[in-house]
């Protein structure tokens, strides 16, 4: 799969784009471990033409993290087009994505994200012009419509295509559903298998499983899965995916011991990150909780740890935790019960 000239290869598996998850903490590992594509955190439009600190930092790119996508959002065109500009100009990514999806109030709810979804002309009228305004590539990232009633997606679809964008994501929920219920991808399918259509498909919505990544692959025909919550606490679904999507078979080198590795590398990295993030801090323990903060959700959701008996109060203390060395006791815990529920199988 290619978007202009950037080749991602055969059955590409991107990196969603995560409001305070996708930093480029967490993008530097999950590339590691096998993302083809990964994004940012969506950036606000108005916050970069403002020039916001936390903004600025969310813009950041690291050549080995290559090739990125930096996400934006607004809601009038004259924002989104200087935003954009800065993002050409400060960041130099490889590919500029527009999120027309996300759901949450504080976003569709004044009209951006997935709320342009009501304001379909608006909406083209955004992407037209700053396909205009940048060199680099423009794919949007949306979803299949308001509600029920009105899944629009189909017709969108080629209405985005026709202003110049060069890859189209789609989330298979309406925005009336956020995250609830299953994720459906008769649509995107149906995008997919439209003769209109010559821009790269990629689905979003409930990959989890490497099977689950095959299958979206072998039934609807999509150029590319994009796994967004199922990366929380398992960075490494990447490689098994990667595995699985080329061999057939799934990774049988990530053992236990080394995926409690990584996830205290990711505790390290973070805690580097939010160091070197807030220069003007001079109080070391704030900004080392600034990094705890951001991955204890992380380590809390993390699948490894389900099936523990009353795993619940560990749960609650690593949320909790303010400490790298807190958590890193709690990690060895739950290693310990872990292998104890394995003796006892």
């Amino acid at each position: 799969m290619k978007i202009r000239d950037i080749n991602l290869g055969d059955k590409p598996v991107l990196l969603a784009p995560m409001e305070d998850v996708t930093d480029q903490a967490f993008r530097l590992l999950c590339k590691e471990f096998g993302a083809s594509m990964v994004y940012s955190e969506f950036v606000s439009a108005d916050a970069l033409i403002r020039s916001v600190n936390r903004s600025l930092e969310k813009i950041r790119v690291d050549d080995s993290e290559r090739p990125v996508a930096i996400q934006i959002y607004g809601r009038d065109v004259p924002s989104m087009v200087e935003a954009a500009q800065i993002v050409e100009s400060e960041a130099h990514p490889d590919i500029l994505d527009i999120n027309f999806g996300c759901p949450v109030k504080k976003v569709a709810g004044k009209g951006a994200g997935s709320g342009m979804l009501r304001t379909p002309e608006l909406m083209l009228d955004i992407t037209r012009e700053v396909v205009k305004a940048v060199q680099i590539p423009v794919t949007v990232k949306t979803r299949l419509g308001w509600d029920c009633q009105n899944k629009i997606i189909v017709e969108l679809a080629e209405q985005l295509q026709d202003c110049g964008i060069e890859a189209l994501t789609i989330h298979g929920r309406t925005r009336s559903q956020m995250y609830q219920g299953e994720a459906d991808w008769t649509l995107i399918g149906e995008v997919k298998r439209n003769p209109r259509m010559h821009i790269p498909i990629i689905g979003n919505g409930d990959i989890c499983t490497a099977e689950q990544a095959a299958n979206a692959f072998e039934q609807y025909g999509v150029d590319a899965v994009m796994i967004g919550r199922a990366t929380f606490g398992q960075p490494w679904l990447f490689k098994d995916v990667r595995t699985y999507l080329d061999t057939g078979k799934h990774d049988d080198t990530m053992t236990l011991d080394w995926k409690m590795d990584v996830l205290k590398r990711q505790v390290r990295t973070s805690v580097a990150y939010s160091l070197r993030e807030d220069n003007a801090l001079k109080e070391r323990k704030r900004t080392e909780l600034g990094g705890i903060m951001h991955v204890r959700r992380h380590l809390a959701n993390s699948p490894l740890f389900k099936g523990i008996p009353d795993f619940r109060q560990t749960r609650v203390k690593i949320l909790r935790a303010e400490t790298q060395e807190e958590l890193f006791e709690l990690l060895d815990e739950a290693k310990q019960r872990i292998e104890g529920l394995e003796l006892n199988n």
